[in-house]
């Protein structure tokens, strides 16, 4: 898919309208600006979804956590598979697997206290910030984001916040 961005305007509502729903349909995804907040909506087996564009860092040790803050990729980029019934992205730098539906970061683990462990999909306990899609009159509009919660991937939606590689 080629970059496409989409022109976030405030309506009286409170809603930021992002683009025409037949045109997000047609690209499968776009990338948008929300208060210089990048964020990505991906249209996917008949719904849209929409998560701040930058994944957050893994931050398993010292060296880890240096290259994901460097290599701090866009969701843009990423592809859909199916996990454990779920609609997930797929980093293909850092290998994560994130839900389209919560924005919550998987792994597939086992407890090695089974008898016989079988490798189960988990939550890593780490999210990307969702946000909230409406539909109105052919038009998509996003609710802005509730910053009061905090999520994982606020730290880089900050610091990529009024950048002008969007879908870098």
């Amino acid at each position: 898919h080629s970059p496409s961005t989409g022109t976030a305007e405030t309506v009286p509502d409170g809603l930021i309208f992002i683009g025409k729903e037949e045109d997000i349909k047609k690209s499968k995804r776009i990338t948008a600006k929300v208060d210089g907040r990048e964020i990505v909506i991906f249209y996917h087996e008949g719904k849209f979804h929409a998560l701040d564009s930058r994944c957050y860092p893994m931050q398993l040790n010292h060296h880890t956590y240096l290259l994901s803050w460097h290599m701090t990729c866009c969701l843009f980029f990423f592809f859909l598979q199916d996990i454990d019934g779920q609609a997930c992205i797929v980093c293909p730098w850092h290998k994560f697997k994130i839900t389209l539906e919560t924005g919550e970061g998987l792994y597939e683990g086992i407890n090695p206290l089974e008898p016989s462990p079988t490798p189960k999909w988990q939550s890593k306990g780490v999210k990307q910030r969702v946000h909230k899609v409406t539909i109105e009159n052919g038009n998509i509009y996003l609710s802005p984001p509730d910053l009061s919660v905090s999520f994982d991937s606020d730290y880089f939606a900050d610091k990529y916040k009024n950048s002008s590689d969007l879908a870098m």
